[in-house]
């Protein structure tokens, strides 16, 4: 249920609302607008009816939300969210592209991957320091000495790090180190993780999980969004299917859908979801085709040496291809990939 309010609704009114919203035992979300108020219920809603708000002074009208996940939802908030990503914006009309390797495996390959990176175009660094993996015998990742690394990598290049949090605990110190925790598939409905992870105020990326449905998504994106943390990018990923062609089956169908149906940013793994790096630039084209806000790519500099998921990753000079066939398809479809510092730097300068 959202409560929205008049246009000229008083900040008294609105805060009569919220507390005979949270009178009824009920949590009210606030959000505001340039056009309006909204004041949603979270909670069991059932134990309330819209005419126990409807004569309150300010308000305009009463709606019930259909949907299970409400915060989330484009019936909550209509319009796209979006955020900034270390002085760039996520959700807008620009396009994001977050790359690296899947985890850190020296300093010296991660600077090195970081520089090629930032110089084809990506606005991010991605990379593991902690890797949940199928085998527990398989690389679990550097740990913190990953993260300090990722950290130099930043200050180097200049790009935002994003990395992946796999537990609870762990969430204040990755937050250190990491403009963006990613909440990989494996761990979309840990439930803990994604309290923590709302708690700490920091954008998240949610990767969807193997076999989870895109309101199971959504439905875990209200977790973290139910803590007040509103920058959170979804990431389509692939599906487990009955296919064994590719290492899962890239739900390009996920990116219009989810569009449609929240606000949230939308961004696409065109690695994991095809698990071959020949894949990886023609699924990348599809995404932007269909709508998506962003790609996050793995990158590696000798693939057939990466100590985790080589076959799936892009040589620097193919990831460049990809951003400059990205670019094409983002322009024809009236958006652009967002520029880089450097060519910022070059604009102003023009001008």
């Amino acid at each position: 249920m959202m409560i929205i309010m008049h246009t000229d609704a008083t900040p008294a009114q609105v805060q009569l609302v919220i507390e005979r919203v949270e009178a009824c035992g009920l949590k009210a979300h606030l959000s505001q607008g340039a056009e309006r108020t909204v004041i949603g219920l979270l909670g069991n809603v059932r134990a309330v009816t819209p005419e126990q708000f409807e004569y309150l002074p300010g308000i305009d009208r009463v709606v019930p939300i259909s949907r299970p996940y409400k915060i989330a939802s484009r019936e909550f908030i209509p319009e796209n969210s979006v955020f900034p990503i270390d002085g760039q914006s996520m959700g807008g009309n620009e396009i994001l592209i977050f790359a690296g390797p899947c985890a850190v495996e020296s300093r010296t390959k991660l600077l090195e991957i970081a520089h090629a990176v930032r110089e084809a175009g990506a606005h991010a660094l991605r990379g593991g320091a902690f890797k949940p993996r199928t085998s527990p015998y398989a690389f679990q990742g550097m740990g913190e000495e990953g993260l300090q690394i990722l950290a130099e990598a930043r200050q180097v290049t200049g790009l935002p790090v994003i990395t992946e949090v796999m537990a609870p605990e762990q969430v204040c110190l990755v937050a250190e180190y990491a403009d963006i925790l990613q909440i990989g598939a494996r761990n979309m409905q840990n439930f803990a993780l994604l309290h923590a992870a709302g708690e700490s105020q920091h954008p998240v990326l949610l990767k969807r999980g193997m076999s989870a449905t895109i309101e199971e998504m959504l439905m875990a994106s209200e977790y973290i969004l139910s803590h007040g943390n509103k920058r959170v990018i979804l990431c389509e990923r692939g599906i487990r299917t009955f296919e064994t062609a590719t290492r899962n089956t890239t739900d390009i169908n996920a990116i219009p859908v989810l569009k449609s149906q929240t606000h949230l940013p939308v961004i696409l793994d065109p690695s994991h979801s095809t698990g071959h790096w020949q894949y990886v630039t023609p699924i990348a084209r599809a995404a932007i085709a269909a709508g998506a806000d962003g790609l996050i790519v793995e990158v590696h500099q000798n693939p057939e040496e990466a100590l985790s998921d080589g076959g799936q990753s892009l040589k620097p000079e193919r990831f460049a291809e990809l951003v400059r066939q990205v670019k094409l398809i983002a322009e024809a479809m009236g958006r652009r990939v967002a520029p880089v510092r450097a060519e910022q730097a070059a604009a102003q300068g023009q001008a």
